[in-house]
């Protein structure tokens, strides 16, 4: 190619340079394909590397928007070491919001620092003042009104002095306001933008920060034997209010289909009596936009949920996307289901388990835009009755696709909807799911007993990029999960769980009654489910039982409530204790205001003891001066110096201390007191 066809061709591209270069930007998930997470009030900490050819001084910007909105605001970058630069912005209302950057040269700010360099050599400036002048004029002519007068007249007095006085020229250049004004009118025409526009989806602050409670409305009747209603579920509500949650989960609601109906304990023999598994939805009363026909009506519903507010409680609905073999679904849309070669329907299993009473959707078929259509139908269905959460049974069985579409389009409409993934499977598809739009999900928590397991687990949730997308809800056990700790642990085990899920996660939840009672019977050695598990029966259960946990649990959720610390995740620290039966750490917030460190006996049998070493600096405490940690458990108080101190822990007692640090306050009278 010849040099003037190069010339000509390009020659678009050449009259516009752009020398900086904008790379490695977080956070940014998968190049940009899927939105960080926050929730309102929260900030986003923007970092890049920008860089330049040469040694010219470069300027840079973060820009944000809410995607409603059609101008950008600017936060000015700071340079940080290696070319590295950091910006942040907080966020302030729902939905979704933009990030971009964008960098240039700054033309006055290199020539003013090269300027600088000579006057104090010594060496003729004379020249260098006249370009300083015409970078002035320049950036006169691109501003207007009153900046642009005062730039004109600092480019007059600059021409003046460099004439008649360079020392007085040299403390021009210097003057504050004028290199504002330069900055805020530099000459952005050859500015690098970066290249994507990067998204954040703004939450509600219950998405960060929730508690919740599942229970089983068919088990609330207030005399045994009795199936109850959506009105004993209005009763309970003062119970689970009283201890301190703030989401009460509900099972699924719907009709139970009778085909291949589920006995007590899973047995594949119904009796007549068998009310079967809520998760098998569907019957002749209707699927999932109809109500159990023994809960209530839909307004009995709608009327629980409105209950529900005037104890501060908000009711999670149970969104499982699955059919009992007599679903209408089933006998209108056959084309929406797997076929087996005899021609019956492919039920659910998970070999060697068999769900004969349910039947999966099949996604695949050639009418799946009806099909999906038909299931975000169901979710508006329930948004509109006012459910504003939903729990969604299995979704990592479904295609990613269409969860995508399905969250997408229902916060366009509905921000303030909030969707917890229950993907009990591999790590990467949970991870998945969360970018693809779920706002929580359920973790391996439940599995993590031992301190280096829970140490490695949660600062892989809380220091990784994983916490930009995926935000964890802890559970101890689950309707279909009694671990082996709970089963073998007794009592303590119940508390031990409870203090680690409600302080090392910002959200988490209990299936109670089971938890607070502390059910442990399994239904077999080696299995994790039940015994009498209420998926397949009513169980009538004692919650004014002295030995319960209720109040242990409205304590923590208590200290949860009054304490900013244990309201996030990203400020868990773990910290050195010379006992691996013991775990010890910490939460704080920004200004460490208010720390909280937490030390548990892992071991639900024995009493253990160790040294514990606190980060005194990070917490802002004088090494010198003696501090206060107070029990918020059992408000005991101890004065703790240094960085080493002791601690022992009976299980069978109080297996944990929450301990809030107060500082030693010295008043001018030789008072002194603890913050």
């Amino acid at each position: 190619m010849e040099v003037d066809e190069l010339d000509k061709d390009d020659n678009d591209e050449l009259s516009l340079v752009q020398r900086v270069v904008i790379e490695n930007v977080k956070p940014e998930i998968q190049g940009g394909r899927f939105p960080i997470k926050r929730t309102i009030g929260e900030h986003v900490e923007v970092t890049a590397d920008i860089y330049a050819d040469g040694h010219d001084i470069l300027r840079a910007v973060l820009l944000h928007r809410p995607v409603s909105q059609r101008d950008w605001e600017e936060v000015p970058m700071q340079p940080l070491v290696n070319d590295c630069w950091q910006a942040k912005f907080t966020v302030s209302a729902e939905g979704i919001h933009l990030y971009t950057l964008k960098a240039w040269v700054d033309p006055f700010q290199s020539w003013s620092r090269d300027f600088s360099k000579k006057f104090e050599a010594g060496q003729d400036i004379s020249v260098e003042v006249l370009t300083g002048v015409q970078l002035v004029q320049a950036a006169a002519q691109c501003a207007s009104g009153e900046d642009a007068q005062r730039l004109a007249d600092w480019a007059g007095g600059l021409l003046r002095l460099g004439k008649q006085n360079l020392n007085q020229a040299a403390q021009l250049i210097s003057n504050v306001d004028l290199n504002a004004l330069m900055v805020v009118h530099a000459d952005r025409s050859q500015a690098t933008i970066y290249d994507k526009e990067l998204t954040v989806v703004v939450d509600r602050e219950r998405a960060r920060f929730s508690s919740w409670y599942e229970m089983f409305p068919r088990s609330c009747a207030e005399t045994a034997g009795r199936h109850g209603t959506f009105q004993d579920c209005e009763r309970r509500l003062e119970y689970i209010s009283g201890m301190g949650f703030d989401v009460l989960y509900l099972p699924p609601i719907h009709p139970i289909g009778r085909a291949h109906r589920k006995g007590k304990n899973n047995s594949e023999a119904a009796a007549p009596e068998d009310v079967g598994s809520p998760w098998a939805i569907g019957s002749k009363e209707g699927g999932h936009k109809a109500i159990h026909p023994e809960l209530g009506t839909l307004e009995d519903f709608r009327r629980l949920l409105a209950r529900a507010k005037e104890f501060r409680l908000e009711v999670a609905m149970d969104l499982a996307f699955q059919c009992a073999p007599d679903h209408p679904y089933v006998l209108e849309h056959k084309e929406w289901f797997r076929m087996r070669p005899d021609g019956t329907v492919q039920y659910a299993e998970n070999p060697p388990k068999k769900y004969q009473d349910i039947y999966p959707l099949y996604f695949e078929n050639e009418h799946n835009c009806e099909l999906w259509e038909e299931l975000r139908s169901v979710a508006r269905f329930w948004i509109e009755q006012g459910v504003r959460i939903f729990r969604v049974d299995n979704p990592h069985t479904k295609p990613f696709d269409f969860w995508e579409r399905l969250i997408a389009g229902i916060k366009t409409e509905y921000p303030e909807v909030l969707f917890l993934s229950e993907a009990f499977t591999r790590p990467k598809v949970m991870y998945r799911l969360s970018q693809m739009g779920f706002t929580q999900s359920y973790t391996y928590f439940a599995w993590r007993n031992t301190k280096s397991e829970l140490t490695e687990y949660f600062t892989e949730l809380t220091q990784t990029q994983v916490r930009e997308y995926f935000r964890p809800n802890l559970w101890p056990n689950t309707p279909d999960i009694l671990t082996e700790f709970l089963q073998f642990g007794g009592r303590p085990a119940f508390m031990i769980r409870l203090v680690l899920a409600a302080t090392l996660g910002a959200s988490y939840g209990i299936y109670g009654p089971a938890f607070e009672l502390h059910e442990n019977r399994a239904l077999r050695p080696g299995s994790e489910e039940y015994l009498d598990s209420e998926k397949y029966q009513i169980r009538h259960w004692d919650i004014d039982n002295p030995d319960s946990l209720r109040a242990l649990i409205a304590r923590v959720n208590r200290i949860r409530r009054d304490n900013p610390a244990l309201q996030g995740d990203w400020s868990l620290r773990f910290h050195p204790v010379d006992n691996d039966q013991l775990i010890v750490y910490s939460k704080t917030t920004g200004d460490v205001s208010d720390i909280i460190v937490v030390v548990v006996n892992l071991d639900p049998h024995h009493t253990q003891s160790g040294w514990v070493d606190l980060p005194v600096d990070s917490f802002q405490l004088d090494p010198h001066q003696p501090y206060q940690v107070h029990d918020l458990l059992t408000n005991a108080r101890y004065f703790w110096h240094g960085t080493h101190n002791y601690v022992e822990l009976n299980p069978q007692m109080m297996p944990a201390h929450i301990f809030r640090i107060r500082r030693l306050v010295r008043t001018e009278r030789d008072f002194d007191y603890f913050l």
